[in-house]
Parts: C-alpha cells; structure tokens; sequence
C-alpha cells in the first residue's frame, strides 16, 4: 500500500483541498484520522465531494474545532496512538489536523502518529510572506522526529510577488523539493480540481512511495 500524510505549516492552509486534489488524480483513497469540530460538514465530507474518493472512517470524530487535546478533554476522551490503524487501500491519503506540532494529548503529537502510522509526509505551505519560516521550522520538526518527508506543496495566488524566491529559498534551506504549487481557486468544485492537473516531478515523487 502507497500511502502519504498531509500536514501544514498551520490551519486552515490549504491541507484538505490539497488532499482532495491529490486523491482526485492520483486515484487515492482519503482518511482524516482526527476530525475536530461536526458542524458545518467535515473534512471527509468535503473530500468525498470534491474528489469522489473512497472516505474511509475517522478514528476521532470530536465536536469542537480545536486543538484535538482540548477538543478531547472537553468530549470526556483521551486520545491513544494505539487506536489509529491504517485502512486497507491501494493508495491513501491521511490528512492531520492542524500543524504537524498539533498535541493529539498531553503527550503524543501529530508527528507521533506520523510515526505511528509509518508515514510518510507531504508538507502544505502558503506561497506568500512568511512562509520560509514557518516551512523550514516544519521541515526541521519532521526530519528531528525521523519522518520522511515528500516534498512540499505550496498554496496561494499563483505569480504574487515573492513566491518564486520563496520557493527557491524553501528548496534550498529546507533541502526538499516543491513537488506542486496549487493557486487559490474562485470556484472550488471538482470540475476546477480535475482541470489543474500534477506536475510530472509530483506524481514521479509518488510512485516512489
């Protein structure tokens, strides 16, 4: 099985919208292992809709949209690593909560169940200002926890002034490849998702896994 986690340098980055694109094309099944907060449709409701992937179950299915210990704590639960087992899939894409720091409890975080899993990761980056940092600290994160690590995804408007340098410096400093740049779509539906296509470095990247 050829699987890939999604994490972020932060929320609300462009993680399930890259995960929805990547199942699309890549022909993948989806699994959000932690889902924080009910309302408003989930994230492997998003993706099933987007993507028409098979949607495996969430392991965690919590009713706040926080932090996945706070938002645990306040459900009356207590997160376990040696809840999470993968779904059985040809190729799946695990999408995480938040960034790969996010606390799942007081003791374990993303980068645990990384680990856990024996993944392999696939990092979301904004395109504009700021993002050197926030990347590369992600990317140190990652390889200190000994989790290996894809490439990158940048996200953003595609040509905004900066993004090129940015994804030089990413490359250079981080010492991974930017496998894609995906733009912000006006129309997100599967039509727009079909219509952008993978880079041939993105998809030689994922027949390596």
């Amino acid at each position: 099985m050829k699987q890939l986690f999604v994490t972020g340098t932060d929320t609300g980055i462009g993680k399930t919208i890259t995960s929805a694109w990547l199942c699309k094309h890549w022909q993948a099944d989806y699994w959000k292992p932690v889902q924080s907060g009910l309302d408003g449709g989930t994230d492997s409701q998003w993706i099933a809709n987007l993507s028409g992937a098979v949607v495996h179950p969430e392991t965690y299915r919590l009713t706040q949209p926080l932090s996945p210990h706070q938002a645990a704590d306040i459900d009356g639960l207590k997160i376990q690593l040696s809840d999470f087992h993968l779904p059985q899939a040809e190729r799946l894409i695990i999408e995480g909560a938040g960034g790969c720091m996010v606390p799942l409890n007081w003791r374990d975080t993303m980068l645990d169940l990384m680990t856990h899993l024996g993944s392999c990761a696939l990092l979301v980056a904004r395109s504009g200002l700021g993002t050197i940092n926030h990347t590369c600290l992600s990317l140190q994160a990652l390889k200190a926890a000994g989790v290996p690590v894809l490439g990158v995804v940048m996200v953003g408007q595609q040509g905004q002034l900066g993004s090129a340098a940015n994804r030089e410096a990413i490359e250079h400093f981080g010492e991974v490849p930017v496998l894609a740049e995906l733009p912000h779509f006006s129309t997100v539906n599967p039509e727009a998702l079909a219509e952008f296509g993978m880079a041939e470095r993105l998809v030689r990247a994922l027949n390596s896994l």
